[in-house]
């Protein structure tokens, strides 16, 4: 069986591992092969189905609770799994008992446990959350990886358009491209930047919790650290704005002191696509099976729907299409 996978993101990446893991010849097209038009190439990387539990709909926890143990099997080695660290600031103390009241699965830390899980936080925060089931990844890295990966079995990537009936099967992974296309689709706007200091070190990300403007940190290696994210109304894919920088610097600057200092690498701003539920959803089309609507948690949840894409696909293939509907 012969498929296009079009799209180079997470989710395009791992419908073609599924599909070449269950024997299928693919083929993945993407006009921007160095993946920095993906949202996936501006993405956290965290693995932490039990965090996002707190504005997240159920079914996010279910489909990634495995999701480590699904990227390791797909990437050995790539995966830290150190769990999440969430911390508020002391007068903020009553949003901690806010988000622990709707999550699972952690633990309370005091100062001096939060010293030993993060020296450089230390005397910082009074009470903290360990989270620790959870892990991270490096977006870039998994992605280089993942496509290497592939292209060493057989995938063949293309930058041109083709034609869609020479496959058996066409699985559109174009995320945010589609809106305005696939019904109810819409954007949610994610800015964030990239800070260098030498001054400190995390070995987990630790979400910093504000009743305005709640960030997460998340370590990179190499005195590197990603701030994100805003979540934003709107389809509008400009640079990031003064107003996010601020906010951004701001929380970095009070989760430790140093970052007043480091280096700002990066900054950029991206369109995640998300349906009204943000649940991710794979729909058949005619001949299209459309992966879409990762919103906020596709590394999270690519995996899991990978393994659903194929199987609708592999059920319309064996002549079971009823039962695929």
């Amino acid at each position: 069986m012969r498929v296009l996978v079009k799209g180079a993101g997470v989710a395009g990446l791992t419908v073609a591992h599924e599909l070449i893991r269950r024997g299928a010849e693919v083929t993945i097209s993407d006009p921007s092969q160095n993946f920095r038009r993906a949202a996936s190439w501006l993405a956290g990387g965290m693995l932490a189905p039990w965090c996002e539990r707190e504005s997240a709909d159920e079914a996010v926890l279910e489909r990634g609770r495995d999701s480590a143990d699904r990227w390791d099997a797909i990437l050995p080695g790539k995966i830290v799994r150190n769990g999440t660290l969430v911390v508020a600031p002391n007068r903020d103390q009553n949003e901690l008992k806010r988000f622990a009241s709707r999550t699972a699965d952690y633990r309370w830390v005091d100062e001096d446990k939060i010293a030993a899980l993060e020296p450089s936080l230390a005397g910082r925060f009074r009470q903290g959350l360990i989270f620790p089931q959870e892990a991270h990844l490096d977006p870039r890295e998994i992605l280089q990886s993942l496509k290497d990966n592939l292209s060493a079995k057989g995938v063949t990537f293309i930058d041109e358009l083709v034609d869609d009936d020479s496959f058996s099967e066409v699985v559109d992974c174009t995320g945010a491209a589609r809106i305005g296309h696939l019904r109810d689709l819409r954007g949610v706007r994610g800015e964030m930047l990239y800070l260098q200091s030498d001054e400190l070190s995390l070995s987990r990300p630790v979400r910093l919790l504000h009743p305005r403007f709640p960030v997460y940190i998340v370590p990179r290696g190499k005195g590197l650290f990603m701030i994100g994210a805003t979540m934003i109304e709107t389809d509008f894919n400009g640079p990031i704005t003064a107003r996010s920088l601020m906010e951004l610097l701001n929380a970095a600057y009070a989760l430790h002191p140093a970052f007043a200092e480091a280096t700002v690498v990066e900054t950029d701003a991206g369109i995640r696509p998300a349906f009204p539920d943000n649940l991710p959803r794979v729909t058949r089309e005619g001949g299209t099976v459309f992966v879409n609507g990762l919103y906020r948690h596709g590394f999270l949840l690519a995996p899991a729907m990978a393994e659903e894409a194929a199987d609708l696909i592999f059920c319309r293939h064996n002549n079971r299409s009823r039962q695929c509907a």
